[in-house]
């Protein structure tokens, strides 16, 4: 039911969530629903206390980037940066990868340190010309960082990219009557959504070199 509700109405999402962990506090789907719901309606404390409920339960880091995204909601940066550094980034699911950089970026914001919340979302999965169902975001999470850093015509071209491949991805899923929920599918980019920057992205200045963060961690990803 709480699935169901938390677009249309959250808070009655929230209820359902909270009714369900009354009965059934120990199962880890409920404990998740209930910090989902929490983070929706900004009740930050309460959603990073549910997240680490659950992932003592059920053992798993699929939550991990909206436990980083929780601590920062309660305004400790360090603390998300802690967390995130603390999980082995290899065992991730590839969108829950993505999902944790632009988290981690957005702590590194959130401290004033710019290159460095540049430097987080350097990893594998942004490629300028080929969308999955992480890129939209993920472009548009550089876009910010870029615009943050007097960059504005790098911050335009990934702002394009982000608006062209999930445009690419909408066309994709409006063309199908099923979905898979773990199909990862490959979708080109149009060539003509590129011409205002090389192929390969734009021209590598200080921001763009791949440095590690305090534990060397931001080149590894």
């Amino acid at each position: 039911m709480a699935a169901r509700l938390i677009d249309d109405d959250p808070e009655l999402a929230h209820q359902h969530a909270l009714a369900a962990s009354r009965s059934a506090g120990r199962i880890a789907i409920v404990r998740e629903t209930v910090a989902i719901t929490a983070y929706a309606l900004g009740d930050f404390a309460l959603a990073v206390r549910e997240l680490r409920t659950y992932r003592r339960i059920s053992g798993r880091d699929d939550q991990i980037a909206l436990l980083v995204d929780s601590e920062r909601g309660v305004g400790r940066p360090d603390r998300a940066l802690e967390v995130g550094r603390a999980v082995d980034r290899s065992t991730l699911p590839t969108e829950v990868r993505v999902e944790l950089a632009i988290a981690m970026s957005g702590a590194r914001l959130d401290l004033g340190e710019t290159e460095r919340a540049l430097q987080e979302l350097d990893i594998p999965e942004l490629d300028p010309d080929r969308a999955f169902a992480w890129s939209p975001g993920l472009f548009a999470a550089r876009a910010a960082v870029l615009e943050e850093l007097g960059r504005t015509e790098e911050a335009a071209a990934w702002q394009r990219r982000a608006e062209v491949a999930e445009e690419a991805i909408g066309a994709r899923d409006a063309d199908r009557e099923v979905l898979e929920i773990d199909e990862v599918e490959e979708i080109p980019l149009p060539v003509g959504d590129h011409t205002d920057v090389p192929a390969d992205g734009p021209a590598a200045g200080p921001a763009d070199d791949p440095a590690g963060d305090d534990n060397g961690e931001a080149g590894e990803r």
